[in-house]
């Protein structure tokens, strides 16, 4: 007879984890994505090995790290962010502010948070978006020590420069919230960094989170160089605005990603021939997604059914010693800093 042997076992972090239902995505306007056209970014376990990361970050232009940190180090920060905005009304009353449930009977517009197509005209709802920067526990939370490690081997570097204007920005259910960008649009006036994208709490991929356009580096390095040929004859300050003639009044490429993909399937073809999908995830609290200056990508239309406020932060570094874009090291994010 024949001895039975079984398989080695596939590691853990070669596994990727794609649940079986797709997303329904779309973006602040526009027409849901087709389904044939929606996937789920690649998890990858935090005992991968550092060269197996950056050689996934390197082809696909991100690297989506699961439980990169202790998940109530997260949840501090959601709970003491949403006490800090309570006052507004923007939490169903009874719930916790660690839950962060929205108040439906609010208007979301009334509601939007930084980075949304135009922000609350209350300035007191606009002085707490601000001073919700300052807060302690986010302070603290940018220097953890199980993240700013993992920066540093990922970059290669002893010390590295996080940039003062951080982007801490809540997205409430049916609000307005980050249209389709690539991120150095808004940071041309240094070398390439690190975009790391923190969600404080867990989020579904229906829920607000970030949804980005795979393989799409090479279509936000076309549009950049595109830019800077017809830049050419701008002032120096003109060339590394964000907000100029080509750009939508808050800097983005567009708040509907539907009509966007439409448009580069065919002025932006994949070299391969087959259409870049919409990639997102069902986040939760202690991960983390790294991506390059040049990906596309845009927060989904929040629809979670427990009306559940996405909470998150954009933060962006460089490697000490390296060329920054200084107009983001000058304070922590204003409405009226120009960028």
């Amino acid at each position: 007879m024949a001895t039975t042997t079984q398989p080695a076992p596939v590691p853990a972090h070669e596994l990727v984890y794609e649940p079986k239902q797709l997303p329904k995505l779309r973006s602040n306007y526009g027409a849901y994505l087709d389904q044939s056209n929606v996937g789920w970014l690649k998890e990858t376990s935090i005992d991968t090995p550092l060269e197996e990361v950056r050689a996934r970050f390197e082809a696909d232009g991100y690297v989506y790290m699961k439980h990169l940190m202790p998940r109530e180090d997260v949840l501090g920060v959601r709970q003491k962010y949403f006490e800090h905005l309570q006052p507004t009304g923007i939490l169903k009353p009874g719930t916790s502010p660690r839950d962060g449930i929205f108040d439906t009977t609010q208007d979301p517009i009334v509601h939007n948070g930084v980075g949304g197509k135009d922000l609350p005209e209350d300035l007191e709802r606009q002085r707490l978006l601000q001073s919700a920067h300052t807060l302690p526990v986010y302070l603290a939370f940018l220097e953890h020590p199980d993240f700013r490690s993992f920066i540093r081997k990922f970059l290669g570097c002893e010390r590295d420069v996080i940039v003062k204007r951080t982007l801490l920005r809540h997205n409430v259910p049916n609000g307005l919230s980050t249209g389709c960008h690539y991120d150095r649009i808004f940071l041309r006036a240094g070398e390439d960094f690190l975009t790391a994208w923190v969600p404080f709490g867990d989020c579904t991929a229906a829920g607000g989170g970030l949804m980005y356009m795979d393989d799409s580096s090479d279509v936000g390095k076309t549009m950049e160089e595109d830019f800077m040929k017809r830049a050419e004859h701008f002032t120096p300050e003109e060339r590394i605005n964000g907000f100029n003639l080509n750009m939508a009044k808050d800097g983005q490429l567009t708040h509907n990603v539907a009509e966007l993909d439409e448009q580069l399937s065919s002025t932006h073809a994949s070299p391969t021939g087959v259409r870049r999908k919409w990639l997102a995830a069902n986040y939760e609290a202690g991960d983390v997604i790294f991506h390059n200056p040049y990906m596309l990508h845009a927060a989904v239309k929040n629809e979670d059914p427990l009306g559940k406020i996405r909470l998150s932060t954009d933060l962006r570094f460089y490697p000490e010693g390296g060329r920054i874009d200084e107009r983001w090291m000058r304070s922590v994010w204003r409405p009226d800093d120009g960028l």
